[in-house]
């Protein structure tokens, strides 16, 4: 893995969570080192990144023969063994990776996983259940991402008080400190949409704002 052109990451842990993040950012022409001592996975993956390792994170000789100093960033996506993750972690801020991202099952194991070293900690079984559960809480099944803990992007249908108005007349930036960044149509999607297109019933407002007042307007409440 020579190529500094491209970023460089390496995976550790070839369980479901492991295997987006690399093949994702294989997509994203990045190059990806996996490691996992389950040989198994190993092969199934080894075809799709640039290089990929079966051997026991655990075992400080494992990573250190792999230069991985000058990388990128980790990805320490081990959730279920405590220990390997743990270790793993502190390993790789040992051998100079500027930056580690780790996977945690609960916030006690965030915890433990930030003093040993992970500059982010991700809870993705968590965050994705908080999403979808906001999903089903409201009746038109809106899609929103977690920007922070208080903003999100959310999409919000024209309601039929709306139809035949324009996003200047709703002036959304003025009343609700809301960004309304594009819109969603049966054909397709419309970046950057004009101020004084009028919107029609069906179409998806894509906005940025603050969480209690996206979900209000979700609602029909504002």
């Amino acid at each position: 893995m020579k190529n500094k052109s491209k970023k460089q990451y390496i995976v550790i842990g070839m369980g479901s969570f492991g295997n987006s993040v690399a093949n994702t950012l294989i997509q994203n022409d990045c190059e990806v080192l996996v490691v996992d001592r389950d040989e198994e996975k190993i092969k199934a993956i080894s075809d799709s990144v640039t290089y990929a390792v079966a051997g026991d994170v655990r075992d400080p000789e494992v990573l250190s023969s792999l230069g991985i100093r000058n990388f990128d960033a980790a990805v320490v996506a081990i959730g279920t063994d405590l220990e390997s993750g743990v270790m793993a972690t502190m390993l790789v801020k040992e051998l100079g990776v500027r930056h580690i991202i780790a996977k945690a099952l609960t916030e006690l194991q965030g915890k433990l996983l930030r003093k040993v070293g992970a500059d982010l900690v991700v809870l993705p079984e968590k965050e994705m259940g908080v999403r979808y559960a906001n999903n089903l809480a409201h009746g038109n099944f809106f899609d929103a991402v977690e920007l922070s803990q208080d903003i999100s992007m959310m999409e919000i249908g024209v309601r039929k008080a709306w139809e035949g108005k324009s996003l200047k007349d709703l002036n959304m930036r003025a009343k609700y400190k809301v960004n309304v960044i594009g819109i969603k149509k049966e054909d397709g999607f419309d970046v950057n949409p004009e101020a004084d297109e009028p919107l029609c019933m069906g179409e998806m407002l894509v906005a940025i704002g603050r969480n209690e007042v996206l979900t209000r307007l979700a609602e029909g409440e504002m």
